[in-house]
């Protein structure tokens, strides 16, 4: 199964020092069954992307969390996508989302995701908007909306130590 696995910089630079990825809680996101049901069309791509930007939402949380102890990290939008073959359905969390045992080793890793650095005042942004998003703030979803207007730039897991050496 292929899954989208919320990350930040720092936790890219992790997975090259442990060459393997822990995601927080063993939450990542994938195309399930849930996800699909929740659509009234769209092909296997088209859902692949609803998935991943349910991930790209969830790193804006991540990068809350770091941002609140280092404001100068960089702010972008992280997803590693990965594939794997023991992710658990969590249905109960949302339709998207799924659970892995344990850390998933760089052989795994099919992609990194990232934000290119003129997304990053909108990333900002949004990062201080997403809790009140969550809750319901039409106002607060307009900022992450224009976060989300950003596309990913994709990565090969190769290129990562060049990609943040060069952040």
């Amino acid at each position: 199964m292929r899954i989208y696995v919320p990350a930040t910089v720092a936790g890219l630079r992790r997975v090259l020092d442990d060459q393997a990825l822990q995601p927080l809680s063993g939450t990542a996101f994938a195309l399930t069954p849930g996800l699909r049901e929740s659509y009234a069309s769209g092909d296997d791509e088209e859902l692949e992307y609803a998935a991943m930007r349910e991930a790209a939402r969830a790193s804006l949380r991540l990068l809350a969390a770091e941002m609140a102890d280092d404001p100068e990290l960089p702010a972008r939008r992280v997803v590693v996508s990965a594939d794997v073959d023991d992710a658990t359905l969590r249905p109960d969390l949302d339709d998207a989302v799924v659970r892995v045992a344990g850390p998933i080793p760089m052989s795994r890793l099919a992609a990194v995701h990232l934000d290119l650095s003129e997304a990053e005042s909108s990333v900002r942004a949004a990062v201080a908007a997403v809790d009140a998003a969550d809750l319901g703030d039409a106002d607060a979803e307009f900022v992450l909306g224009d976060a989300e207007d950003h596309e990913l730039a994709w990565y090969a897991v190769q290129e990562l130590p060049f990609v943040l050496e060069l952040m």
